[in-house]
């Protein structure tokens, strides 16, 4: 079931070839078949969300959309602040749609949330290791309420950021934003290629991988004394076999009888709060 040394001045061979990937390998994937499609516009709602991103993200935000009369000085003045172009939010006109999709306050804001994305290879040029940092990889996860209470679990745990792949991951959207309470704008989110090399890549960077997986060891047997990875595979599926191969432990969860399995982003948070247990400087 699913759930999740130093640099050298010569890369290890996992990681060159990850950066081949990111660079080079654009595929334009159906979106049958399970794939999930990337939204054209993404939007973000209230006045939470919004505060949150300008504060901490401000060059994500495209333009904002403001209701009449709204009371929101301090967001008025950031919009002002950061030159972001507003226009008047209204249910007759052509923001009429987006009114539909969220609970508003009366603000919504369009982003580009591949500007929250930080590239694979220049995020592993800052990583130290020598915090014994915890890391989560999302591999096929495709409910953005999964991945937004994900995120903000990483954040509350003290993990160091989170991995997410291009093609067949759902996505930044204005439900992961919204179910992250923000926390999007303040983890970092790390866009990788291919997994497996990912994977092979911080294996070489000392880390040790762990899938979450039924059949796994007892989560609270392991002292995670390392660098961890935590994989987190689909929801239905859990994580692919040649991906679970490559994980030195699969962990698991002791349940009652009566339940069958967990939530993916529920595992995942006890998993988190297990690993931080263990690493209370992470906290």
């Amino acid at each position: 079931m699913s759930a999740l040394e130093r640099a050298a001045t010569t890369w290890p061979l996992a990681f060159l070839m990850n950066l081949w990937y990111n660079r080079h390998v654009k595929t334009s994937k159906k979106t049958d078949g399970g794939k999930v499609k990337k939204p054209k516009n993404v939007y973000i709602y209230g006045k939470h969300a919004i505060r949150e991103a300008l504060t901490e993200r401000p060059q994500i935000i495209e333009r904002a959309f403001v209701a009449p009369h709204v009371d929101a000085p301090d967001i008025l003045n950031l919009f002002k602040k950061h030159r972001i172009q507003t226009g008047t939010l209204s249910e007759s006109g052509a923001t009429r749609d987006i009114l539909e999709e969220a609970s508003h306050q009366g603000l919504v804001a369009q982003i580009d949330p591949e500007k929250l994305m930080i590239p694979f290879e220049t995020w592993l040029t800052t990583l130290d290791v020598s915090t014994n940092p915890g890391l989560v990889l999302l591999d096929e996860v495709h409910d953005p309420q999964n991945v937004g209470a994900v995120i903000r679990s990483a954040a509350a745990f003290g993990l160091a950021a989170i991995l997410m792949p291009e093609h067949n991951q759902a996505q930044v959207t204005g439900a992961v934003v919204k179910v992250s309470a923000g926390m999007a704008f303040r983890m970092p989110l790390v866009r990788i290629g291919n997994v497996n090399q990912t994977v092979r890549a911080l294996k070489e960077k000392g880390f040790w991988v762990y899938g979450l997986d039924m059949k796994g060891q007892p989560v609270e047997k392991e002292s995670f004394e390392k660098p961890s990875l935590f994989i987190l595979g689909n929801e239905a599926k859990g994580i692919r076999e040649k991906t679970l191969e490559l994980c030195d432990i699969p962990l698991s969860i002791a349940m009652n009888a009566r339940a069958e399995s967990l939530n993916a982003a529920t595992a995942a948070a006890i998993v988190m709060h297990q690993w931080s247990v263990k690493n209370p400087t992470a906290l």
